[in-house]
């Protein structure tokens, strides 16, 4: 069967619509409409209902959809494999989520290439969901990232907390976040403990999603928010960003996730040295919060603060 019905199947089954596949695929969607007849005919059957709300699987379809996820897989893996040249023994690819690429994954990679000379390596980027989809495809091993989500087939492993703390380019900002602060996304567990904490807070005028990006904005226009604490130590040392010392602050878990069905030993030992990085970023994070007057004993535990609001959480255990 051709490999891009395939690919155009699972692209549908993920985002959920014949127009978002188009896009992703950057085909037009009659292209989409198209490829899906040729399957469907191929298959004998029908695999996708469209509706008013979006596109919905048959039966058949969610049949077909672990065995489409087997064939990009082996794909995948015979098209890198043939590519990896003689002078490698094999292949590792990992993934980050773009705001822990810059201080902590490319630590990682470093120390790949000096353990593991026999092994070519590539690195993706992108954000959660990207990276599990690219998982379960069979197209990255391991990855780190803020937010995973549990999947079939892929194991999770909390490596480290970052802590989140509150920064502003004013040395002399208050506790109380005013109408310069900016409410950065963290995910739901930060909202909700940010809500805990700051109660009488409803909503700032501007909030990002962009993560550790956001710090160049908030420095330029004179802001104030919350950011991973090992991220901005260069920009508190040279004055451009404040801790607010009486803020709270709030951990936020760093994950290894990677794909049971990669090569075992080949995972293990990458993951043997991501485990080393984050033990060495996390001793650096607790020298600059005690040096600032953050001691690791003032960060709550996202989940103890849920826990106390009465709100259902959810917590990834190693």
């Amino acid at each position: 069967m051709d490999i891009v019905l395939a690919r155009t199947f699972l692209e549908i089954a993920t985002s959920g619509s014949f127009f978002n596949a188009a896009k992703r695929l950057n085909v037009t969607q009659s292209t989409v409409s198209v490829r899906v007849k040729r399957l469907e005919k191929e298959l004998g059957r029908t695999l996708f209902l469209r509706t008013k709300s979006g596109t919905q699987m048959t039966p058949a379809g969610e049949q077909f959809e672990r065995f489409a996820r087997s064939m990009m897989k082996v794909w995948e893996e015979a098209r890198y494999q043939v590519g990896v040249p003689d002078t490698f023994q094999s292949s590792l690819t990992i993934g980050s989520q773009y705001s822990l690429w810059p201080k902590f994954t490319m630590r990682w990679l470093r120390l790949l290439e000096r353990f593991m000379p026999d092994v070519a390596l590539r690195a993706e980027m992108g954000m959660p969901d990207r990276l599990l989809r690219m998982m379960l495809d069979g197209l990255v091993d391991v990855a780190v990232m803020y937010t995973p989500q549990l999947r079939p087939g892929l194991s999770v492993e909390v490596l480290m907390e970052d802590t989140l703390v509150l920064a502003a380019s004013a040395p002399d900002y208050p506790r109380q976040l005013d109408a310069s602060y900016i409410f950065i996304d963290w995910g739901p567990e930060f909202a909700q403990a940010h809500k805990t904490h700051f109660p009488e807070f409803r909503a700032s005028h501007v909030t990002l999603s962009l993560g550790t990006l956001s710090a160049r904005y908030v420095i330029e226009h004179n802001r104030a928010a919350y950011f991973p604490a090992r991220f901005i130590e260069e920009e508190v040392e040279e004055g451009t960003l404040h801790l607010v010392n009486d803020a709270p602050v709030f951990p936020f878990p760093i994950y290894a996730v990677w794909n049971t069905d990669s090569d075992t030993e080949l995972v293990e030992r990458a993951l043997r040295i991501l485990r080393r990085v984050a033990s060495r970023v996390d001793d650096d994070q607790h020298e600059m919060l005690e040096g600032a007057g953050l001691e690791s004993s003032m960060v709550p535990r996202l989940i103890d603060i849920i826990e106390g609001t009465g709100i259902d959480g959810t917590s990834t255990e190693e």
